[in-house]
């Protein structure tokens, strides 16, 4: 696999001030990982807050509005201090280290997964030219952490959830696997960073036409699909199984306490995130506003910034408005999925099951084959690569990176990080 273990523009920066090659990358790391440590604690403390106020408007109540002022701004930091200061207890007859173990895969396997999410355009830790492909599977680790947490607990009803959960998940994710791949045959690219740049609207008179969910019809579906199977491997209601109440008590986290118990939720809020920012970035134009002038302004500042040697704060701030306009993007999807939870009633565990490999697995498979079909069909009957582009015009400028060590292909880095030239892509895009 081809990859870069931090941005080539920060790693480039320390090794212009002196530090070797091998330490310069090894900061940038560091510096990655501080970062995306905040990033995934502040976001579940976020939408947490988000959670209650929304639960509290459809329930006809006001939800949080004490802790930190009239909306309840701190009521995630109040939460958190009062599970710091709560006993972490362990069942006598449980399996200690596994009990102790199985927060922190859940956790880990979570916040391992944003390594790959491009928040910017070049904004990444890990710029793989499987990206797309690491982060599914890196995410999907997920549910060893589920099923230790049911298994050491030493309680049928954990170990009851624990199950149920692992089968939503492993079931879940095959269609959300194809449904991801779906974009992929459109773009040819595994890299989520190359997804990104190639849904701009520069060149397009209609606004929002670049982004891959108009590319045809069966990306459009695949979208809906995709959110149906993402918010199902996120353990959401309407088919949050390990949590019925009627029969489960809590699930597969019901022997857990304090800061333990909480890992679980941090790491489902994260994912929920993720998850929304990946169909944001598949389908959703990623970091592009959708409006064409727009678009070709900030793509501009960030391409010049990345060809220059030096500090260019255009492009960084084209850049801090990209991660904006994600970040807004993945929210409103985040939004839905709490809306959903507090909106739909809780499925059966047959009704769930039935649903992905009876209904969801066909449809995603049959949106896959009419994806790879449909550019020959279009191509044969009206010359066409673009549904919703005008004939003749059928090659578009698509942004792709070139490192910024001329050494770097011959080290096998990735060429998501460094400097950006313009190549033409024709019609087998």
């Amino acid at each position: 696999m081809s990859l870069i273990l931090a941005d080539a523009s920060l790693a480039g920066f320390f090794t212009e001030q002196g530090l070797s090659e091998s330490w310069a990358f090894a900061v940038a790391g560091v510096i990655h990982a501080v970062l995306l440590i905040h990033f995934f604690a502040v976001v579940p403390a976020v939408f947490i807050w988000l959670e209650r106020k929304v639960a509290g408007r459809i329930q006809d109540r006001m939800g949080p509005t004490r802790v930190g002022g009239r909306f309840g701004w701190l009521q995630a930091l109040a939460d958190g201090v009062k599970l710091v200061q709560k006993e972490d207890l362990i069942p006598p007859s449980a399996d200690a280290m596994l009990f102790r173990m199985a927060p922190y895969m859940v956790c880990v396997a979570s916040f391992a997964a944003f390594m790959f999410l491009p928040f910017s355009d070049g904004w990444v830790a890990v710029a793989a030219d499987v990206g797309l492909f690491a982060l599914v599977a890196i995410l999907s680790l997920e549910v060893f952490g589920i099923i230790l947490a049911g298994y050491s607990s030493a309680s049928k009803w954990s170990l009851f959830g624990g199950m149920r959960e692992a089968a939503q998940m492993v079931s879940y994710e095959i269609p959300l696997a194809i449904c991801a791949v779906i974009p992929i045959v459109a773009v040819g690219s595994l890299n989520l960073g190359e997804i990104g740049r190639f849904q701009s609207c520069d060149g397009y008179a209609v606004p929002f036409v670049g982004w891959l969910i108009f590319h045809d019809p069966f990306t459009f579906i695949a979208f809906f699909v995709y959110f149906v199977v993402a918010t199902a491997s996120c353990k959401r209601a309407p088919f949050d199984l390990a949590e019925a109440e009627s029969e489960l008590v809590g699930g597969f986290h019901t022997e857990y306490s304090g800061m333990r118990w909480s890992f679980f939720f941090m790491a489902e809020y994260a994912s929920m995130y993720l998850v929304s920012a990946v169909a944001a970035i598949l389908f959703l134009g990623a970091w592009h506003t959708g409006l064409g002038p727009v678009d070709a302004i900030l793509q501009g500042a960030r391409d010049k910034s990345a060809a220059g040697s030096g500090f260019d704060a255009f492009g960084y701030l084209a850049n801090v408005v990209g991660f904006g306009v994600l970040f807004s993007k993945a929210s409103l999807l985040v939004f839905v999925q709490i809306w959903v939870r507090w909106t739909l009633p809780r499925l059966r565990i047959d009704q769930v099951i039935i649903t992905c490999l009876k209904y969801l697995v066909p449809i995603a498979c049959f949106l896959f084959l009419g994806a790879i079909l449909w550019p020959m069909l279009l191509k044969s009957a009206t010359g066409r690569t673009h549904w919703l582009r005008p004939l003749g015009d059928d090659v578009r400028a698509i942004p792709v990176v070139q490192p910024l060590n001329p050494t770097a292909e011959s080290a096998g880095l990735s060429s998501d990080a460094g400097r950006t030239v313009v190549m033409a892509a024709g019609e087998e895009q």
